[in-house]
């Protein structure tokens, strides 16, 4: 048969079976006199069964492999490969979902809602000095962390920041983010930019003023 009736009887466009040759999914049939491919059962065969496992969700080398060896149980590995990660992908689409939900049943929702139960419930207690705009800049990189952590990391550095939402901490804060804002277009050089710098420092929790966590150092 030719690349056409191949390709209809496979339920694929021709440009599929090019590819799929070009990837070495489908080896090259013999051609002709003529030139042009000619296909055979076994062609067929091979192209259904690499469209199945494509469908599943086997990338083309994959696909590739299992078809090279033809092993039962290299496709197992494989299949189980996949049910794990989506699985996972099944998890982040339901918390996702559960996180709409929450938003959706909010009458006016906030950009606050977004982000995780506990990350919401910390920036909740940040707004007593969210005017100032270093802080509101604050919140939004720590909205970013909660999308870009680790669950656990997200976790360990919302613990450690617990401190930082009692009032006293949040008068500190209040009053530091006040003298960054009159030194916003100072000399680095001014003294009062060094003794800014080491009083937030104090002010933040040990381990985000500079040792091991990751997501502390990258905040």
């Amino acid at each position: 048969m030719r690349i056409g009736e191949l390709a209809a009887l496979a339920g694929v466009s021709t440009r599929t079976v090019r590819h799929y040759h070009h990837q070495g999914v489908l080896p090259e049939p013999p051609r002709r006199v003529n030139g042009y491919r000619e296909y055979g059962l076994r062609d067929a065969l091979r192209l259904a069964r690499a469209r199945r496992l494509t469908e599943l969700g086997l990338s083309l080398d994959e696909v590739r492999d299992v078809l090279a060896g033809d092993s039962a149980r290299e496709l197992r590995e494989i299949l189980l490969e996949l049910d794990a990660d989506l699985a996972r992908q099944e998890a982040a689409i339901r918390a996702r979902r559960e996180r709409l939900a929450v938003l959706l049943s909010e009458e006016s929702p906030s950009p606050d809602g977004a982000v995780s139960p506990r990350m919401a419930e910390f920036l909740r207690c940040l707004e007593p000095v969210r005017d100032s705009p270093f802080a509101a800049a604050d919140a939004e990189l720590l909205a970013l962390l909660d999308t870009a952590a680790e669950p656990e990391d997200r976790d360990r550095l919302l613990e450690l920041m617990r401190p930082m939402i009692t009032p006293e901490a949040l008068a500190r804060a209040e009053a530091l983010y006040r003298r960054l804002a009159e030194l916003d277009r100072a000399d680095p050089a001014d003294p009062r930019v060094g003794a800014l710098a080491a009083d937030f420092a104090a002010h933040l929790p040990c381990c985000c003023a500079g040792s091991g966590c990751r997501t502390c150092r990258a905040w």
